[in-house]
């Protein structure tokens, strides 16, 4: 569908056009001041800096972890592996405990929560929370990093969980 450029672009029209842009899953986890672990998926994570190592998570305004991540210090982010498409589910949901029987430690020295056999674990302090539009974009210093880098990833794209191969 081709638009008349000087259409102005409305949210669902944008929201299309997303979707065609394929983007790494994550779950991204923190406590809050009720020492809770706190987590959600997050499409929207990408470096920023490397001097100092940067990160940038984009967090929706009516995200129920919205509180927790904007007041913490610290937070991590989980790369998840296509194995990990129920992980991205459960998440994503909302009204169920998250991190129930899955394998979340704590990172070394801390009490940010990561999923030990992620593909990639980012340890982050937070580092500056920029608003924009109808999300916030969270800035972490990474400050840990755990990776086992086998796994095949898992994405987000027209909406749906894949991996370089396959639907998953």
């Amino acid at each position: 569908m081709a638009l008349d450029p000087s259409t102005p672009v409305d949210g669902p029209t944008f929201r299309e056009a997303m979707a065609l842009l394929a983007a790494p899953l994550t779950v991204v986890a923190t406590r809050d001041e009720h020492g809770h672990r706190r987590g959600f998926t997050a499409s929207a994570v990408t470096s920023v800096s490397l001097d100092p190592p940067l990160i940038l998570v984009g967090l929706s305004n009516d995200s129920s972890c919205r509180a927790a991540l904007t007041a913490a210090e610290g937070f991590t982010v989980s790369v998840l592996g296509a194995r990990h498409a129920p992980v991205a589910r459960r998440f994503a949901s909302r009204g169920v405990d998250r991190f129930a029987g899955l394998d979340f430690e704590d990172w070394t020295g801390t009490d940010l929560p990561y999923l030990t056999d992620a593909t990639v674990a980012l340890r982050c302090r937070t580092a500056d929370l920029i608003p924009a539009g109808d999300h916030h974009l969270l800035v972490g210093e990474v400050t840990g990093v755990r990776t086992d880098g086998a796994a095949e990833p898992l994405l987000w794209h027209r909406r749906g969980f894949h991996s370089t191969r396959e639907v998953v």
